[in-house]
């Protein structure tokens, strides 16, 4: 063993002993895939990534995710020896260190940089939040089609922006999650050469071996995906591994999927039940054993031997200085031949919109006809993406029905063969869908998604981590209430809204009308770091007369006063959201020519709502006004907090059913006639006997 060799060695036995100190020191988390996984990570951060630490952000990095989240102290480890410096929120460097020893030594603990699992935008480093087995590797098919968009949009003869590789690594869990199987089906299907999964094939998880539940041939699979399958037998065997990564590195016209042999708890000779070595702390006899396999000083914790850091500074170090250096200059002349373009790179890397964004923005006189809130919505987004180029979407295998497709002349569909057009088909994929658009965004682009409402259940997994991360990712599901009708139970949300209200961070907003779609979109677009879900009607709406009614720019506040008492003091507040705010309204004339004083409040956002403060929010709602109705074609979970103890909720208790749709909302009581009963009922009126 020469000298370098012995430096890798030391420098592969350092991240295990890190990473088992911290694990035991907290007597909680992982050790054994850090330690089996560690050569495979010094391997490529050594040799291969293209990733500066002195700029976590540079643009054109390569990205580094580890799925297997449980793993974290792998790459805590790794951006602590490497000296990853960290960046605040606002993407400003301010140079302190982004783990330090001291965070190690409190992994797990309140308020350090070494959380149980990755988060993104807590750790600077950590380029995607993981935890949920098959979130990492499903994310990094987005980063791999951002990464072909943005090379085929900002690249130039002379100017190679964008030629970054994304790498990700898993293990069993992961491959057994079927979201990671979307993924790689896309992922094939788009044939994107960028793209790198290293599997770490250990054959164990928490409950024991593979074997009691995992035993399909993974290689053979992943050939049938259209990837290009390659192995390194000994997870040890760092030429092996460098190999293996070259190879990915020159695959023109397939993903790579690099299966790496390991055995979890390597180094731990003595433990002969490895499946708690993936799940708990090794235990203070076994830590000293392992170290004195690795001929390491056993009473020592948290050691970093001389060499090793400034082994990786000559490494990953001295090689991302260089490239990024070559790339801002090369930066600096991209600028002077094109500026327009710079521009546009450099906002929407800090999320920023272009000039005039929103000067094509329709609106929408009024009909009582009216027009679907889908189709509403199609038209807004068009008008708004023809001037964002960096937007892209799709549909999983819905755009005729969302209508959430571009169709201006130049937006393109992206394939295989195509790597600039802004359509996205995600197939019948809905959970991958979700994950791919926060690696979009992750990657800077600004990305928008489409199902139906009820389908929202099937990506609810990323969609809780585009909130988690604060990604600005923009959902839109139609169909949106039992009046989709005739498709029944099956296809009528109930619970969703409700559902999607109580996601920390996530703007729902379900528009009444035309006008509010289009000032709900400038509401959406103007977000850096909360995602946005926009529910949609299949059917028409009447587009609200502004002139007679408030006009829809309250919007923004997420709650507002459409009609009120002559006096502004009225008997009881009607409050609705989406198509229900009609029928608030047609009992607001039905009740005023009774003498009835009402007032109609249209709700399209409780989040954005409850941001305004006290006083606006009393205007809106006052407390002396107990009498109150609440609207809403899905359950009346959470109506509570508006309508109080005595208020009514007009609303679903059961699922719905089939019938065309008039016949349902008859059914359920969605008519202007009951919402008036109920009006009359809370301000203490008798009701015309049922008959």
């Amino acid at each position: 063993m020469n000298e370098q060799q012995r430096m890798d060695q030391l420098c592969v036995n350092t991240i295990r002993t890190l990473s088992m100190d911290a694990v035991q020191a907290a007597n909680s988390g992982h050790p054994g895939t850090p330690m089996a996984l560690a050569p495979m990570a010094y391997c490529l951060w050594q040799r291969m990534l293209r990733f500066d630490p002195e700029n976590p952000i540079w643009p054109n990095r390569d990205r580094f995710v580890l799925s297997n989240g449980h793993a974290s102290m792998l790459l805590y480890s790794l951006l602590h020896l490497t000296g990853v410096k960290a960046v605040n929120a606002d993407y400003e460097q301010v140079g302190r260190p982004a783990v330090t020893l001291e965070d190690i030594k409190r992994f797990r603990q309140l308020d350090s940089k070494c959380p149980g699992h990755p988060e993104y935008r807590w750790t600077s480093g950590v380029e995607v939040t993981t935890g949920p087995l098959g979130q990492g590797v499903a994310t990094s098919v987005g980063m791999a089609i951002a990464e072909r968009w943005l090379e085929h949009y900002f690249n130039r003869p002379g100017f190679e922006l964008f030629n970054y590789r994304i790498y990700a690594v898993c293990g069993d869990g992961c491959m057994m999650e079927g979201v990671s199987a979307e993924a790689a089906s896309l992922a094939g299907h788009l044939k994107l050469s960028n793209l790198c999964w290293v599997y770490d094939n250990n054959h164990i998880t928490i409950d024991g071996s593979t074997r009691i539940s995992f035993t399909e041939e993974i290689a053979t699979r992943f050939m049938g995906y259209g990837w290009n399958v390659t192995r390194v037998g000994d997870a040890n065997d760092l030429e092996m591994l460098e190999r293996a990564f070259n190879v990915a590195r020159q695959s023109a016209d397939r993903p790579t999927f690099i299966i790496v042999d390991s055995h979890i708890g390597y180094g731990a000779p003595h433990k002969h039940d490895t499946s708690a070595a993936h799940g708990e702390p090794l235990g203070e006899e076994e830590v000293r054993l392992t170290k004195r396999f690795y001929g390491w000083p056993e009473e020592a914790k948290f050691l970093v031997p001389d060499g090793v850091k400034e082994n990786f500074a000559a490494g990953i170090g001295a090689r991302g200085t260089k490239l990024n250096a070559a790339w801002t200059e090369m930066l600096a002349g991209y600028r002077r031949s094109f500026p327009e373009l710079a521009e546009y790179m450099e906002r929407m890397q800090r999320r920023e919109l272009p000039a005039g964004w929103d000067q094509e923005i329709p609106s929408f006189v009024p009909d009582a006809k009216g027009i679907a809130g889908r189709d509403a919505s199609a038209q807004v987004l068009n008008a708004i993406a023809k001037r964002v180029p960096w937007m892209m979407g799709g549909a999983a295998d819905l755009a005729t029905s969302t209508k959430a497709r571009l169709t201006f002349d130049g937006a393109g569909e992206f394939s295989a063969a195509d790597r600039g057009g802004r359509n996205l088909h995600f197939g019948i994929r809905e959970h991958t869908m979700a994950a791919v658009l926060n690696g979009i965004s992750l990657s800077k682009a600004r990305p928008f998604g489409s199902s139906f409402l009820v389908f929202s259940d099937y990506l609810r997994p990323s969609l809780r981590l585009s909130a988690l991360m604060e990604l600005p990712v923009i959902y839109i599901f139609t169909h949106d209430s039992i009046s989709v009708g005739e498709d029944g139970p099956t296809h009528q949300p109930v619970e969703h809204l409700a559902a999607l209200r109580a996601v920390p961070g996530l703007i729902v907003l379900r528009p009444a009308d035309a006008n509010e779609v289009a000032q709900a979109w400038r509401l959406i677009m103007d977000l850096r770091h909360e995602p946005a879900v926009l529910v949609l009607t299949r059917q028409p709406l009447p587009v609200i007369d502004r002139a007679k009614y408030a006009p829809a720019a309250g919007v923004a506040k997420g709650a507002y006063v459409l009609a009120d008492a002559v006096d502004g003091k009225p008997d009881v507040l009607l409050m609705a959201t989406g198509s229900e705010v009609r029928l608030c309204l047609q009992a607001y004339e039905q009740l005023k020519a009774q003498g009835i004083k009402a007032r109609v409040i249209s709700m399209p956002s409780w989040n954005v709502f409850e941001h305004q403060d006290q006083q606006y929010r009393d205007s809106v709602l006052p407390p002396a006004v107990t009498a109150r109705v609440a609207v809403e074609e899905g359950s009346t979970f959470g109506w509570s907090r508006y309508v109080g103890a005595g208020g009514r909720c007009v609303g679903m208790e059961t699922f719905g059913a089939s019938a065309p749709m008039k016949e349902v909302q008859k059914k359920f009581g969605f008519t202007s006639g009951h919402v008036v009963e109920a009006a009359k009922e809370q301000v203490g009126r008798p009701t015309r006997p049922k008959r």
